[in-house]
């Protein structure tokens, strides 16, 4: 079991104070709904900013980065930062001056502004779902990861608790913090929040980093440490170049992310106007070049560390002769330097794969990095830097869930004029409903025994599955003029249907039907899971952008002077400022320092 002091616990205990501390500070300015759910649109550039990576970092995201590390070496780099960048480039300058110049409170109302009532609401369905269940599957992990790291083990022991309660108590604690700070103070306490969170994981990811590289030998020993079995290009996705690969990999996921995920969006939308809306994006995708550095790292050297062996040491003191037994379970002794192997839940036993050979816990290489590199008392910082981005990400999918819900369903539905206070009372409401299906779906998923390395894959197929419909329609309501209502809301449905479809009928290479595809019937099996999620993205983007085109050419268009303002090409934007402060140069010069770090990894 970890050797966590007190120091430790009072680090953990902390963060979770201030977490609650903050949005009792700041629950006398929510006066309104506009207040709790939009932040009533006055905060800094700092915190709108801070917020929008923070609320792109949750655990699912900071546990997958290092997993990936581990799995696929620096190439993880071109996927996670470098492909996302140039997807919150366009964000910021081409995509939000028509989300806040529309004046839409949401994703989906703009869809609404743009095309229809009936896409507003099928869109706004489709992200509740998406977002609860991603809210959930975030819980399920930090509860699971805390299990397996037997963290709480000693709190339950020393009150005779069972051990088998641990996953259902981190559940409920992380989620109890989660609800009380968004519920005081609404989306203003989970930005601010979010801005602390990101110092932490900044904080406690940083020392694993740099003190691992010094374990490892330094740069040149971290190169020469990287095994020689890291998965080719044409095993992730298929043949073809690397680079080329991975990058459009990981910007046609991102984009959906990015661009139309509104848990990223509201951070910028909270800004106090359109120009800094505009830049919130790109201040993120500077920070977001240093990510490799913090979170991916740290996987990459935890797969070329020295795998622990249980060992015995003889020595002899005053004629006694003493044996020192170090025993390393059987998971961390089958593993690969600092990344354990999986393990049958029922045997005990580590699962293997058809050539004899153990299948390791990827998701568990950042954790495990903790636990190995950090010293005592700083074991706690990095443990509340675990809990950071936990909260962090499930605090951005409840804003963004009763913001939705209160705004694009219930509003849009009751049709009836009731004062602000009525919106501000539903809005509580639906973020503890939120918050309470999110934990039903934590256990749901404990009930179906979902192992945690397949935590990469959830989130890899949600961008595949909800991402890439979405990011089709809102490129065709942005950027041409013909796209129409009804073909908006069946390209839409169809794109989505065709993922399901994908999904269904195909399944990664030594997987057996299910969560990884396959319940319909196994039509074709790819290579890895990834090459799976790739196409599954490529045919729902495909069949969406066809389905829409087709119906809107069927159907009347929009006059134009209904379109200002909601179409790219009929918005048109004139601020007198010097050239280096356009967006457009911003992200320029952004975009260029990308493409150097990606030469760098390639």
């Amino acid at each position: 079991m970890p050797n966590l002091t007190p120091t430790d616990w009072l680090i953990v205990l902390l963060s979770l104070f201030c977490a609650v501390a903050i949005s009792f500070a700041l629950r006398a300015n929510i006066k309104t709904s506009k207040d709790f759910l939009q932040a009533g649109r006055a905060l800094p550039t700092w915190i709108c900013a801070l917020a929008f990576i923070a609320a792109g970092l949750g655990s699912q995201e900071v546990i997958a980065m290092g997993a990936a590390g581990a799995r696929y070496g620096f190439k993880a780099t071109l996927f996670f930062s470098l492909g996302a960048i140039p997807a919150m480039l366009f964000a910021g300058v081409s995509m939000m001056p028509l989300y806040y110049g529309s004046g839409a409170r949401t994703a989906p109302e703009y869809l609404r502004l743009r095309f229809d009532q009936k896409t507003r609401l099928l869109n706004a369905c489709m992200f509740a779902v998406a977002t609860t269940a991603s809210a959930g599957i975030s819980l399920y992990l930090m509860a699971r990861l805390f299990e397996t790291l037997r963290i709480f083990d000693p709190l339950f022991y020393a009150y005779g608790l069972p051990r088998q309660g641990i996953f259902a108590f981190c559940v409920l604690l992380f989620a109890a913090v989660v609800v009380v700070y968004v519920l005081l103070a609404g989306l203003t306490g989970a930005m601010v929040n979010q801005v602390l969170q990101f110092l932490l994981i900044v904080a406690g990811f940083l020392p694993v980093a740099l003190m691992g590289l010094k374990d490892i030998g330094g740069w040149s020993g971290l190169k020469a440490a990287f095994p020689a079995s890291y998965p080719h290009s044409a095993y992730v996705l298929g043949a073809g170049p690397a680079i080329f690969l991975w990058v459009m990999l990981g910007f046609i996921l991102g984009a959906g992310h990015w661009t139309t995920d509104f848990r990223i969006l509201q951070t910028a939308m909270a800004a106090k106007n359109i120009e800094t809306a505009r830049r919130i994006p790109l201040f993120a995708a500077a920070v977001r070049l240093s990510l490799p550095f913090l979170l991916i790292l740290p996987g990459a050297i935890a797969i070329g560390l020295p795998t622990p062996q249980s060992t015995t040491v003889v020595r002899t003191e005053n004629g006694a002769i003493f044996h020192e037994i170090t025993v390393v379970p059987p998971d961390a002794a089958h593993g690969r330097g600092e990344v354990p192997a999986r393990v049958d839940p029922t045997t005990g036993n580590p699962l293997l794969d058809s050539s004899g050979q153990a299948l390791l816990d990827y998701d568990r290489s950042t954790p495990s990095m903790l636990m190995h590199v950090l010293p005592t008392g700083l074991l706690g910082l990095g443990l509340a830097a675990l809990l950071a981005s936990l909260m962090s990400g499930v605090a951005a999918s409840i804003t963004a869930f009763n913001t939705v819900v209160t705004y694009d369903v219930y509003q849009s539905v009751i049709r009836k004029t009731v004062g602000d206070r009525h919106y501000l009372t539903v809005a509580r409401w639906t973020a503890a409903g939120g918050i309470v299906l999110s934990i039903g779906v934590a256990f749901a998923c404990s009930g179906l025994h979902i192992a945690v390395d397949n935590i990469l894959y959830l989130l890899l197929l949600t961008f595949s599955l909800v991402g890439a419909p979405q990011i089709a329609t809102f490129l065709l309501g942005m950027f041409t003029k013909r796209a129409t209502g009804d073909g908006a809301f069946a390209g839409l449905a169809a794109g989505t249907l065709a993922a399901l479809l994908h999904h269904g009928l195909t399944l990664p290479a030594d997987a057996n039907p299910g969560l990884q595809g396959g319940w319909i019937a196994v039509v074709h099996r790819y290579p890895g899971f990834i090459a799976q999620c790739f196409w599954t993205t490529m045919f729902a983007f495909a069949a969406n952008l066809i389905v829409t085109w087709v119906v809107s050419l069927s159907t009347k268009a929009r006059p134009e002077a209904e379109l200002k303002g909601l179409v790219h090409s009929l918005t048109s934007r004139r601020v007198r400022v010097v050239w280096w402060m356009r967006p457009e140069a911003m992200a320029a010069v952004i975009l260029m320092a990308a493409i150097v770090l990606g030469l760098f990894f390639a």
